[in-house]
């Protein structure tokens, strides 16, 4: 997440910081002083349509219980017999300078479409990352809300990681917290990676950890700076295998003159065991504006990982502008900005989901939970479902299903140095003035020179353009019209040659 707390009116100085703690003590769960409600217990007849697009009649932490898909930032994602858990930034609408309360929001669902708000793992700072803020400069104040916290089960035990940073430039730690239970108490098990004003490497935030075959592990962190990080992790510990490390970088952006292109961070990594590669997940750009995600893969969890076209992601330039998900809008909707830094995941039936912060158009401080299946490509990249997932039900789709008409989002990409000033304008990518349309002939437009086909068996349509000379290929799936309010309709997602991403919905 792009480190500007007064960009995401989330800010606020914690009023007291508690005395210090052992390392061995537990942190309660509950804040007796804001007397927050119980969560509710899930609505009998849940209405998917009850879902807004923004919610400021319950902005307040008097109705917290009903934040389920609201505030939504930076989350991380985990199932555990019938829920799935998540973990996400202290960010709330509204809320801003000593206002906010700081903890780790949590929440969980057992279908990813109705979610349940927990409250906060979590009565304030984590005492450990405070103290380390402290003894590098005394007058340096921890920032008043955790950020991008990362959950994962090695044994029995749970292992949530997060993030604190400072108003001490790059002072900042990867703290962790244990538990037995996902509803906690959680206890502080110390600091996986540190950082500070001086010397190499980069700010100690947005951790992401992945364990391999073999049984190792790595975290994975970074923001803006000097780029992206991984560093070996203790399996029994959960910290740095030689204390101090801060790993070795494997991701950079590029600059045009002496501004960088824009924010690197976010990295969220995961081993595809079908594929036996490891895909890094990174998101570049302002967090409420342009924010997207990008993908790299790696035969290695040290890298080097490449781009599309093969280029190493530690190459300082932009690489290839394979927006896995970015700002777009279908028609009949104002459009979606801020869409980035994801938590990948996959559920027990092997199928994988991203789940993402999603800014409106109309008022870009609310931040809605944005959940997209994700399948992949023939060449092996991942690639999302244009619209949110809604659990429809994936009937067969036939040729005859295919033929009709479409709206088409197509993700470029234009490379606004800077940050928070010059990236004001959230590029969002439109859909198309003309509707594609898939005639029953086997043309698109009606035009016998571009032509699709559809494997029925593969669910995958192959799209070409000039009588063959490009060649678009799509996955094909049912899923929810969020912008006509219609239960089901045809989506397809998918790359061109080059790895520009292209989204399609059918509205006739």
């Amino acid at each position: 997440m792009k480190k500007s707390i007064y960009i995401l009116l989330c800010a606020g100085l914690l009023s007291a910081v508690s005395a210090c703690k052992k390392d061995t003590e537990v942190i309660t769960q509950l804040d007796p002083a804001l007397k927050l409600p119980v969560p509710e217990p899930p609505i009998q007849g849940f209405d998917i349509s009850t879902i807004k697009d923004t919610y400021a009649d319950i902005a307040d932490y008097a109705n917290s219980a009903k934040w389920g898909p609201y505030n939504l930032h930076d989350p991380s994602v985990i199932k555990d017999g019938e829920y799935y858990y998540c973990f996400s930034t202290d960010a709330a609408f509204g809320y801003g300078e000593g206002t906010l309360k700081p903890g780790i929001m949590v929440r969980r669902s057992k279908d990813l479409v109705e979610w349940e708000f927990r409250g906060w793992a979590l009565n304030g700072l984590p005492q450990q990352a405070v103290d380390y803020i402290k003894s590098v400069n005394a007058t340096y104040k921890p920032n008043s809300g955790i950020w991008a916290p990362y959950i994962l089960k090695v044994g029995n035990q749970f292992r949530l990681y997060y993030s604190l940073a400072s108003d001490g430039f790059r002072v900042s730690a990867i703290g962790l917290l244990t538990s037995n239970s996902l509803e906690g108490p959680w206890t502080e098990a110390g600091l996986a990676v540190k950082s500070g004003t001086n010397g190499p490497g980069t700010n100690a935030i947005d951790p992401s950890v992945v364990v391999t075959p073999a049984g190792d592990h790595y975290l994975y962190y970074g923001s803006a700076w000097d780029g992206l990080f991984v560093v070996q992790l203790n399996p029994a510990t959960g910290l740095a295998m030689n204390s101090g490390d801060l790993g070795t970088r494997i991701v950079r952006r590029g600059k045009t003159g002496n501004t960088y292109n824009g924010n690197l961070e976010a990295p969220e990594i995961i081993y595809n065991e079908e594929l036996q590669k490891y895909f890094l997940f990174v998101s570049y750009d302002w967090i409420d504006t342009k924010y997207n995600v990008r993908v790299f893969r790696s035969d290695s969890p040290t890298g080097p990982f490449v781009d599309w076209n093969g280029e190493n992601a530690d190459t300082q330039s932009d690489h290839v502008a394979q927006l896995v998900v970015g700002p777009y809008a279908f028609k009949e909707h104002q459009g979606w900005q801020g869409t980035g830094h994801c938590a990948v995941f996959k559920a027990p039936n092997g199928q994988y989901f991203m789940m993402h912060q999603g800014r409106p158009h109309e008022n870009k401080f609310f931040m809605d939970m944005h959940v997209r299946k994700m399948f992949w490509s023939d060449n092996g990249w991942p690639m999302v479902s244009p619209e949110r997932y809604a659990n429809v039900e994936q009937t067969p789709i036939t040729r005859a299903d295919i033929i009709g008409e479409y709206e088409q989002v197509i993700h470029g990409y234009n490379t606004v140095p800077g940050y928070a000033t010059e990236q004001a304008n959230p590029d969002i990518n439109v859909a198309v003035a003309n509707n594609p349309m898939l005639h029953a002939d086997g043309t698109i437009f009606g035009d016998v020179n571009n032509t699709w086909v559809f494997d029925e068996t593969k669910s995958t349509l192959e799209m070409r353009w000039a009588g063959g000379l490009f060649v678009d290929k799509v996955h094909v799936s049912r899923e929810r019209d969020w912008e006509r309010k219609k239960t089901s309709t045809i989506v397809m997602t998918g790359y061109n040659g080059g790895g520009l991403a292209l989204w399609f919905k059918k509205v006739n």
